[in-house]
């Protein structure tokens, strides 16, 4: 039972993470119809800029998770206003073919040996040590990543449902053309969801960066995740993206842990193949 509970927390903390970086990615295919291959990018230079503010800024920790989140919101914004929004009337192929090259270019300049070097990054834990609560071990830095998580995807939701900016944002994924009739801004909408996208990214890269190593290539890997994580919950579905995030880190952890933890990330993606086998559509309609 404690080793159930053990995985359950170390299952929960990793699909705040992933829920975080997915809902990004399915907050802009639902107002753009943009799969954002440079998603993964985004994340990437989160933990890079969370790195570079805790090791040559100095600053807390909390701070050098805002400085990132803010930092990738203006890099995901500037990115749609002079990548994305010109080819918002060119096909689709397009637009995934030119964040595919975003994706590279962002990996080329971290890499670069003036910027960050192609060498991984350690980030010292914040609030390092375990507690011990009836005999699971729960990490503190685990506990920030959930609680943090937990909090970021409530006050999303808060956002949306609650803010009249979130109101446009929801109207513009529902019907482009007919926010537009309303007087919607849509360039301004397309712009803030590519900046709150960025933000969530790098906030789970700032959140997950002291658990694991910082690499140029680390987005690649989360690409392929949360691709499809928003395809297994519906494309451009809040809630399935947040039930996606946490399946596959359910079907990673335990698979791991009673399978072979060298193939958690086969396991996972296996559960998906599998739940899509069975409902193609995905868990949740659009929009939902």
């Amino acid at each position: 039972m404690t080793l159930f509970l053990q995985n359950l927390f170390n299952a929960l903390a990793l699909g705040g993470v992933y829920a975080l970086v997915a809902l990004g990615l399915t907050l802009v295919y639902g107002v753009m119809r943009i799969p954002n291959f440079a998603h993964g990018g985004l994340y990437m230079v989160g933990a890079y800029l969370t790195f570079a503010a805790l090791d040559r800024l100095h600053v807390p920790y909390v701070a050098a998770l805002l400085l990132a989140a803010l930092g990738v919101a203006l890099l995901a914004a500037l990115l749609e206003r002079l990548v994305f929004h010109p080819l918002r009337n060119a096909p689709h192929v397009h637009a995934m073919i030119a964040a595919i090259g975003v994706l590279f270019f962002l990996e080329a300049l971290i890499s670069h040996p003036r910027v960050f070097g192609p060498d991984f990054k350690q980030i010292a834990e914040p609030l390092p040590g375990v507690l011990n609560v009836g005999g699971v071990i729960l990490s503190k830095q685990r506990l920030i990543v959930l609680a943090a998580s937990v909090l970021a995807m409530l006050g999303l939701n808060f956002f949306l449902k609650r803010t009249t900016t979130g109101a446009t944002i929801e109207a513009m994924s529902q019907n482009r053309e007919g926010a537009r009739l309303v007087g919607i801004d849509v360039n301004r909408v397309g712009m803030l969801t590519f900046g709150i996208s960025g933000a969530l990214a790098a906030a789970a890269a700032a959140l997950i960066a002291p658990l694991v190593s910082v690499s140029p290539s680390m987005g690649e890997v989360m690409n392929l995740k949360v691709f499809a994580i928003i395809i297994l919950g519906g494309m451009g579905s809040v809630p399935g993206a947040i039930v996606g995030a946490f399946l596959l880190a359910f079907a990673e952890v335990f698979g791991g842990f009673y399978i072979n933890l060298d193939f958690a990330d086969v396991i996972g993606f296996a559960a998906l193949v599998l739940v899509l086998a069975i409902r193609p559509e995905g868990l949740f309609r659009r929009g939902t």
